[in-house]
């Protein structure tokens, strides 16, 4: 068990770190991670929207596609802290690349 954890968490890790880099395959997994509950990680649609909208923001079709359908889902709280929460990733990213 201990072993799948610490897979699961290096996943997530690595997924973060493409993530920062711009790649939009890696925010599109982790959107599927928040949103599926896999790798260990709780279900947690605000943060599976942040991730899709930051997949579709690279170019994901698939990142446009998925976040539209957990829209559905969502309160129009949630979708505008989830707005916010991409916005301050990608300035915190782009402040930690300059």
């Amino acid at each position: 068990m201990a072993n799948s954890l610490k897979s699961a968490q290096f996943l997530m890790e690595s997924r973060l770190a493409h993530a920062a880099g711009g790649s939009a395959e890696a925010c599109f997994e982790l959107g599927v991670a928040y949103s599926c509950g896999t790798n260990g990680m709780p279900v947690d649609l605000v943060e599976a929207h942040k991730w899709f909208n930051l997949a579709a923001r690279s170019g994901s079709e698939l990142g446009q596609s998925m976040r539209a359908e957990i829209a559905e889902e969502m309160t129009a709280r949630e979708i505008a802290e989830a707005q916010r929460q991409a916005r301050a990733w990608i300035v915190a990213t782009e402040i930690r690349a300059a």
